[in-house]
């Protein structure tokens, strides 16, 4: 647990550090300039389509510029349950992180293991039964998606926007509210492309609770836009198995101490919006992002309740602390006709890819 808060500290602390342009960013630009030069070098090399691996199905990623979470999966299975209503039959490839995958993909459907997939992975196929590739090298990943799901038509990448191997039809970037941060790559910033790169994608997704971005995006032009927010939809015990909705998870809740605990990439965003739904939390305990849950940080909490997010409980054993519970949540499109545009998107590329 020491070495567990240790990282957690100095990840806070470089995540301030990138907000600004201070002695730590401004040490760092030597190194940010060779990071941007190898990205140069990496963008004309792919700019050629002969480079590029095209896969028989369209592609859409789902991204962003900014180093770590941006909130990205969750936006993955919105648009997965959103267009399998629409009668595509979606498969998601995904890096895997914190796993060792080895030489081939793995692929799978349904309850998956986290600790075999990685975190992620599991939560996507466990709230949208699609099929589920996972491999560093994203074009392996397609490969084996398509041959073990030969019905798949569509393939949705969690993360890979920098995965410029495999030839995308649609580039989505989501956003959350540090914006670009101080402007600058990684290491004086944290970026993993420059700014500009948000001109080129079809469409930057932000989140509703996002601050104006310190470093102003340019002009995006045909880039459609649009704001996200997740709404916790229910409460799930995760040993009982109750599911309660809001209303009647406040009302079972009062008098009670109520503890959030939260290993994703920006904790407290999970901590304040248990506070807007009007929990009053007792304690709160951060936990390094995809953390493994080797062994149990809940035994030092003395609340009542005990609150996770659904990427967490998917890592979980059961049986479990009785006193835990999954906030199970959804992602609300403030542009009711965003779908019906990816739709149509994605109908356009289907046509060209038949045509050829």
């Amino acid at each position: 647990m020491i070495f567990t808060s240790l990282k957690s500290k100095l990840e806070a602390w470089l995540q301030l550090q990138w907000l600004k342009r201070g002695i730590w960013a401004w040490c760092m630009v030597p190194w940010a300039l060779i990071f941007g030069l190898i990205i140069k070098i990496r963008q004309a090399w792919f700019a050629n389509q002969n480079n590029q691996t095209r896969i028989p199905v369209p592609v859409v990623v789902v991204g962003n510029i900014y180093v770590g979470g941006t909130g990205k999966t969750p936006v993955v299975i919105a648009l997965v349950n959103a267009l399998t209503g629409l009668g595509w039959r979606p498969g998601v490839i995904s890096r895997g992180y914190g796993t060792d995958i080895g030489s081939e993909p793995l692929t799978g459907q349904g309850k998956l293991d986290a600790k075999d997939f990685g975190d992620e992975p599991a939560m996507i196929a466990s709230q949208t039964n699609a099929p589920i590739s996972v491999h560093p090298n994203r074009v392996q990943a397609c490969r084996k998606l398509l041959a073990r799901y030969p019905e798949v038509n569509l393939v949705i990448s969690d993360d890979g926007l920098q995965h410029l191997r495999l030839s995308r039809d649609l580039e989505l970037v989501v956003q959350d509210r540090r914006g670009a941060g101080n402007g600058w790559l990684l290491p004086a910033g944290p970026l993993r492309e420059p700014v500009s790169r948000l001109k080129t994608v079809h469409a930057i997704l932000t989140r509703e609770d996002c601050a104006r971005n310190l470093v102003s995006s340019p002009k995006t032009g045909n880039v459609r836009t649009s704001s996200v927010t997740l709404q916790v939809r229910e409460f799930k015990n995760l040993a009982g198995g109750l599911c309660l909705n809001t209303e009647c998870f406040l009302a079972n809740m009062q008098g009670r101490t109520i503890a959030a605990v939260a290993g994703i990439a920006h904790p407290e965003r999970f901590f304040n919006a248990m506070r807007k739904l009007g929990l009053n939390l007792s304690e709160t305990l951060s936990l390094p992002d995809h953390f493994q849950f080797d062994h149990s940080p809940f035994l030092t909490l003395r609340s009542e309740a005990i609150i996770v997010t659904s990427k967490d409980a998917i890592k979980l054993k059961l049986p479990t602390d009785p006193r835990i519970w999954v906030a199970d949540s959804e992602i609300i499109f403030s542009d009711p006709k965003f779908i019906c545009w990816l739709d149509d998107a994605l109908h356009n590329k289907a046509k060209l890819l038949t045509n050829v």
